[in-house]
C-alpha cells in the first residue's frame, strides 16, 4: 500500500476546489427541488456520471473489472444511502443545516481509521482540532432556534455524514484502497443510479418540471460534482492522509451556508459566526501539524 503524505500545496489547492464545488451542490439541489425531487436528481446525475466515468476509463485504456465487487457493492450501498438521506434531509431542513451536518463525515472517517491504521493515528493536537471543529458545528447549528419540524431533517443529514465517513473507511480498509479511483467511483455511481430512482418512484417523487435552472444544475451536478470532483477526491485519498484531508473539508459547510443565505435567503444566526470561528480553529489545529512536520 502506498504511503500517504501530509498536506502540501497541491493538496491544499485541490481541497479548496472540492470544498467550493461540494458547498454549492446541496444549495443547488434545494433551489431546484420544486422542479425535480433531489432524490431523483441525484439518481439521474449518478447515471450520467457513471457513463462519463466508463468513457473516461476507456479513453485512458483502463479496464473495467469486478474483482473487488464485494467491497465495491458495500461502498456503493453506503454511497447511495448517504445521498438518499441527503435528499430526504433537504425536504425537511435547510440547505445550511444539511451541508454542515453532512460534513461531520470526516470526524467519523478519522475516528474509524484511527482505530485500524497506524498511519492515521490522531495526535493530541489533532484530537483537539477535531473537537473544536465538531463543537463549532454544534454551536452554529444545533445550538440555534431549530424548529422541531426540522429536527428530523437534521438527524437524516447527520446519518448521511455517518454513511460518508463509513464509505471512506471501507475504501481505505478493503481492496478498494488499491483499486483505480475511477473504478471505485463507478461502483458507487452505479449503486446510486439503480437505488435512488427506484426509491424516488416508490415514494411518488417523480414529477419533473423542466426549467433552465434545473437543466443547468443537472449538468453541473453530473459533470463537476459526481464525475470530476469525486475522481479528484479518490485520488487525494490514495496519496494523502485521510484524517487531514477530511477535517480540512470543514470549509465546505461555511461555503454552503454563505451560498444558502445569498441564494435561498436562509437566515444566518449569530451563533453561526461563533461556530464558524471554532471550525476554522479546528482546521488549523489538525492541518498545521502536518505542515510543521514537513518544514521541520
Amino acid at each position: 500500500m502506498t504511503q500517504r503524505l501530509p498536506l502540501d500545496g497541491r493538496a491544499l489547492g485541490c481541497m479548496l476546489t472540492l470544498c467550493l464545488v461540494w458547498g454549492v451542490q446541496q444549495v443547488a439541489l434545494k433551489a431546484t427541488a420544486s422542479a425535480m425531487a433531489p432524490m431523483l436528481q441525484i439518481g439521474l446525475r449518478s447515471a450520467i456520471a457513471a457513463g462519463l466515468v466508463a468513457l473516461w476509463m476507456r479513453a485512458r485504456g483502463e479496464r473495467i473489472t469486478w474483482e473487488a465487487w464485494r467491497a465495491g457493492a458495500l461502498a456503493g450501498v453506503l454511497f447511495a444511502l448517504e445521498y438518499l438521506l441527503v435528499a430526504e434531509a433537504l425536504r425537511h431542513t435547510s440547505a445550511a443545516h444539511t451541508v454542515v451536518l453532512l460534513y461531520t463525515a470526516p470526524l467519523f472517517a478519522a475516528l474509524g481509521l484511527h482505530l485500524h491504521l497506524p498511519a492515521e493515528r490522531l495526535s493530541r493536537a489533532q484530537w483537539l482540532g477535531i473537537g473544536l471543529a465538531f463543537a463549532g458545528v454544534a454551536l452554529a447549528f444545533l445550538g440555534g432556534n431549530t424548529l422541531p419540524a426540522a429536527w428530523w431533517g437534521d438527524a437524516l443529514a447527520l446519518l448521511a455524514g455517518l454513511c460518508w465517513g463509513l464509505t471512506t473507511v471501507v475504501i481505505r480498509l478493503t481492496r478498494l484502497a488499491s483499486t483505480a479511483p475511477a473504478q471505485t467511483l463507478l461502483y458507487q455511481l452505479l449503486a446510486a443510479a439503480l437505488l435512488l430512482p427506484l426509491t424516488a418512484w416508490t415514494m411518488g417523487l417523480t414529477t419533473v418540471t423542466p426549467t433552465p435552472l434545473l437543466l443547468a444544475n443537472l449538468l453541473f451536478q453530473s459533470v463537476l460534482v459526481s464525475f470530476a470532483s469525486f475522481l479528484l477526491w479518490f485520488w487525494l485519498l490514495r496519496h494523502y492522509l485521510a484524517s487531514r484531508l477530511g477535517v480540512f473539508s470543514f470549509l465546505t459547510p461555511l461555503i454552503g451556508v454563505a451560498l444558502g443565505a445569498w441564494w435561498l435567503g436562509e437566515q444566518l444566526e449569530p451563533n453561526f459566526i461563533a461556530g464558524a470561528l471554532l471550525v476554522l480553529l479546528g482546521i488549523v489545529g489538525v492541518s498545521a501539524q502536518g505542515w510543521l512536520a514537513r518544514r521541520g
